[in-house]
């Protein structure tokens, strides 16, 4: 259990400055210094919008990332980075993102970056303040990868992968990192149609090395590209299987699904915190306070206090900032309404 009942968290992820979005697509013009300023100042920009939000916890917002994952590519060695999507124009979707061959075998002798952000995110916070990172997990990164004779399909990708994963965990736990964020999307889309035991073998080997070291966050999602989900919407499927990830806290997807499967929490509760998605980061509707203290309020039908998190359904890369900034704030009000109310 928590020390602070009803807290309010972010996933990982946080929209780019306009002016970043726009440098990003004229790196050439800008020398190395000139990039590490501008990664500075995104952060401090996610930064300063959490913060002025009340957030409890806050991440970088990823904001040296070109997604949450896929900058990760750029760190493996025996892959073919340039990767040309099969469908370029129409309605974006998922197979608008190219996929990378696998050349040879392998590796991260650098690391995946984390750890560096991490740090550079110790900089820029405030002192006491309660900081995230967040890494994507084995399963989810290996769908950017190609099978082929050494690595036949993506389970095999998954397990070449798992140790390199396995410590960049551990080295965020050397730098001082006390709570990490283990993005597997992929497991929770594709609950429905696949071993879900296996999943949970998967996961917990991947956070071995620094399960008790650390917070250990699992977020589950049903995807999210271009604000469009991928995965079929039932959290159901996921249970009771899940319930033995090695994590303390499961964020699951709730506004997207208008709250239908919110029962679900009370057996995670049991188990772990449950971190709820109370805004809907595919949504303009901007949600009330009113209407976030409402659903507070529901949740603790199912789970104490002490149990409870509170956050958006995803990271929140591909919402616009006007709007994501708006959404944190309502979030934080409505939670200390209920805080009022209950008395923590």
């Amino acid at each position: 259990m928590q020390d602070c009942p009803l807290r309010t968290s972010v996933i990982g992820s946080y929209p780019f400055p306009g002016w970043l979005e726009f440098a990003s697509q004229h790196l050439a013009e800008f020398g190395p210094e000139d990039l590490r300023e501008m990664q500075e100042d995104a952060v401090l920009a996610a930064v300063h919008d959490q913060l002025e939000a009340g957030l409890d916890v806050i991440t970088d917002g990823e904001q040296s990332r070109l997604d949450f994952n896929l900058s990760f590519y750029g760190y493996l060695e025996g892959i073919e980075l340039e990767s040309a999507p099969p469908r370029r124009w129409g309605p974006p979707a998922h197979d608008q993102r190219g996929k990378h061959q696998i050349m040879g075998e392998l590796a991260a002798p650098r690391g995946f970056g984390a750890v560096h952000e991490f740090q550079r995110l110790q900089q820029l916070a405030p002192p006491q303040q309660s900081l995230k990172a967040s890494i994507p997990g084995p399963f989810t990164m290996s769908g950017r990868l190609l099978p082929n004779d050494r690595y036949p399909d993506r389970y095999a990708i998954t397990e070449a992968l798992l140790p390199l994963i396995r410590e960049e965990l551990a080295a965020l736990v050397e730098a001082g990192c006390r709570e990490i964020c283990v993005d597997e999307p992929s497991m929770s889309c594709y609950a429905h149609k696949s071993d879900t035991k296996r999943f949970v073998d998967i996961f917990n080997r991947t956070v071995e090395a620094v399960r008790g070291r650390c917070r250990l966050d699992a977020h589950l999602c049903f995807g999210n590209y271009k604000g469009r989900s991928v995965g079929a919407k039932r959290p159901e499927c996921m249970f009771p299987d899940f319930l033995d990830l090695h994590v303390d806290e499961m964020h699951i997807e709730m506004a997207t699904l208008n709250f239908r499967p919110l029962p679900l929490i009370e057996q995670v509760a049991q188990k772990m915190d449950v971190a709820v998605g109370l805004v809907d980061v595919k949504s303009y509707y901007i949600e009330t306070p009113e209407e976030i203290a409402d659903r507070v309020r529901e949740c603790l039908r199912y789970a104490p206090p002490d149990r409870l998190v509170f956050a958006p359904d995803c990271g929140l890369s591909q919402t616009a900032r006007w709007a994501a900034k708006q959404k944190l704030r309502n979030l934080v009000q409505g939670v200390r309404q209920v805080r009022q109310e209950v008395g923590v």
